[in-house]
């Protein structure tokens, strides 16, 4: 490993599994210290990228590396550096979750068995049950018990809350903050925006296997767009309105008036004030929008 080596670096990474399948070109570094946030939809190629860091998967051109590690011809030393949660679980059968632990433990080495009590307690994990016992969200707290147990210094999560109550998902998010004040990097693949706009100092989306957007969150957030729904009892003040920066009025038919709103909607609150407002409904946009819409400004 390479001290002066980014965690993460791919140039040109292609998969290409046929009828644009796949992904393609992938030019990406992510630095040390960062939370980076993949994004896109099912089928968008954000696992098939993570299975080419992990070397499971074999590039059909371009290349890899992890610290500087190639992540096919080094894929060995590559994972002693790695926190792995795949996003389709290992199935472990009758085994108790302190074997899965003791065995992948016993593999890997350097692991503090305090560190993992402390992670089970955090999740409430009953290590004692056998896999086969646990539910989904178990299953999913033990995948996160063995990424961070070694205290790795890249973290690769495909999809970590999938199946975790949002008391769950605090205790993830708590987690990730830990490992980034110790200095580890994290590369955290997801299709949830909330999530994402918690953790992550920078994320990219990809759809039909291509990198479209790149974009530290804080553009992202002062560049979303929303709709606003807003019903009033009287004759809505509609020129007001029309009249603030970044609200574009969509449609406006007696009391109610449906607009679009970039970025804060602190301004259109200040001219709600003075207004009697019946109802007021806002749709934030989905991953995908709001990335768009900051590409297409």
């Amino acid at each position: 490993m390479r001290a002066d080596r980014p965690p993460i670096a791919t140039h040109l990474l292609t998969k290409d599994y046929g009828s644009g399948r796949g992904i393609f070109d992938l030019d990406l570094v992510i630095d040390r210290g960062e939370v980076f946030g993949f994004l896109g939809p099912n089928g968008a190629g954000k696992t098939t990228t993570i299975r080419q860091l992990m070397g499971l998967v074999r590039p059909s051109r371009g290349s890899a590396e992890i610290f500087g590690l190639d992540c096919q011809r080094d894929s060995v030393e590559v994972k002693r550096h790695i926190g792995y949660l795949p996003g389709e679980l290992p199935q472990y059968g009758g085994w108790k979750g302190t074997e899965v632990v003791a065995y992948l433990a016993g593999l890997r080495g350097n692991v503090d068995p305090g560190e993992v009590r402390r992670i089970a307690e955090r999740f409430d994990l009953d290590l004692g049950r056998t896999y086969r016992e646990y539910s989904h969200g178990n299953k999913q707290k033990l995948a996160l018990v063995v990424a961070f147990m070694h205290r790795p210094e890249l973290l690769i999560l495909d999809e970590p809350t999938s199946g975790l109550d949002p008391l769950n998902q605090h205790q993830f998010h708590e987690l990730v903050d830990g490992a980034i004040a110790r200095g580890a990097s994290v590369f955290l693949s997801s299709h949830v925006l909330s999530e994402v706009e918690q953790l992550c100092d920078r994320a990219g989306i990809v759809r039909e296997g291509r990198l479209v957007a790149l974009a530290p969150l804080a553009e992202l957030r002062a560049a979303k767009e929303r709709e606003v729904e807003i019903r009033f009892a009287s004759a809505p003040p509609i020129e007001r309105i029309r009249a603030l920066d970044g609200v574009t009025v969509l449609e406006s038919t007696g009391p109610r008036v449906r607009c679009r709103v970039r970025g804060s909607i602190a301004p259109l609150v200040t001219v709600l004030r003075d207004a009697e407002v019946v109802d007021l409904v806002t749709h934030e946009p989905t991953l995908e929008q709001a990335f768009l819409s900051f590409y297409s400004a």
